[in-house]
């Protein structure tokens, strides 16, 4: 079975890890999320597409979820001694990668070349797309003024009050190489269980992937983020709260609805799949929090039971 997976952050890629291991690696695409990108000290750095190349490649900080693991940081060190600003930390080994992704995007490599070229270099089997080829940075509207999303996610910690989210020059974006092509053609559609807002929105806001969504034939499924009214990790809640939105698997769901056939919500908020059904969406509920390998593949294999299921129902 193909499966497209949607996913940006440690979320999404804790549940790519887990699909990996139920399905043969090479019969899954994840679309990763490209609005945290930004340029630091001159290199181009993507979070979201790291995490999930180190992920993959099994190389990732087990106790963070990013950055790679046993890394050093005495280049940052010695920056900060020059009076450089290192809020942003980034270790040695990881500064490898943003410097060959810096170099080949001076040289007119694409976003979509340099990440394939990572994946083959990092021994990944799956196909690992960024969903545009364009920058579109997210803006973050806070009580405080517009503000980069790292400036307000890392070095301000998620200290101002959300107001929304603008994704710069989305309109113009054009679905990277390879993306449109893999949602039509897929047997099944995974949504991480990633921030719907800062991770999610941003890959369904490039023109042309909702519409591809809806119009794929295949099952889309969705995993909560949200477990009884908390993140399992991140601002998601305390972002949902800001916004004046209910903070629950529910909202999540509502997020999706005109994309959605299946929502998996957690044991802990059974109540609430009857709201979620009423969407028209069909709700399940399953142990959904991933704190070690053996629940990451029993999640993943539940979704690909479950998109089996529903590809094979009539």
């Amino acid at each position: 079975m193909k499966i497209v997976a949607l996913a940006g952050g440690v979320g999404g890629a804790k549940l790519l890890s887990g699909l990996v291991l139920v399905i043969p690696p090479g019969d899954l695409t994840a679309i990763i999320n490209i609005g945290d990108d930004f340029e630091w000290l001159g290199l181009y750095v993507c979070p979201d597409l790291d995490t999930v190349l180190y992920t993959l490649a099994g190389i990732a900080n087990p106790e963070t979820g990013w950055g790679i693991a046993g890394d050093t940081f005495h280049a940052l060190e010695r920056l900060k001694d020059l009076g450089l600003h290192t809020w942003f930390k980034l270790g040695d080994r990881d500064l490898a990668t943003h410097v060959y992704r810096t170099h080949f995007l001076s040289l007119g490599c694409s976003l979509s070349q340099v990440t394939r070229s990572l994946c083959e270099l990092n021994g990944i089997a799956s196909r690992v797309l960024p969903t545009t080829d364009m920058q579109v940075p997210t803006r973050v509207q806070t009580d405080e003024g517009v503000l980069d999303f790292q400036d307000y996610f890392v070095r301000r910690k998620c200290a101002p009050c959300v107001r929304g989210f603008v994704f710069e020059n989305v309109e113009q974006a054009k679905p990277a190489p390879g993306v449109l092509e893999a949602i039509a053609s897929a047997d099944a559609v995974v949504i991480c269980p990633s921030n719907p807002l800062i991770s999610i929105g941003p890959i369904l806001a490039v023109p042309g992937i909702r519409a591809a969504l809806r119009a794929c034939t295949a099952p889309v499924l969705a995993v909560t983020p949200i477990i009884a009214g908390q993140a399992v990790k991140g601002p998601t809640a305390e972002m949902f709260a800001q916004l004046k939105m209910e903070v629950s698997a529910w909202a999540v769901a509502g997020l999706y609805q005109d994309i959605l056939d299946v929502f998996v919500l957690d044991e802990a908020d059974r109540d609430l799949a009857g709201r979620i059904s009423s969407l028209g969406v069909e709700a399940i509920t399953a142990p959904t929090l991933m704190d070690s390998l053996e629940s990451k593949a029993a999640l993943a294999g539940l979704v690909v039971r479950k998109l089996e299921q529903w590809i094979h129902k009539d």
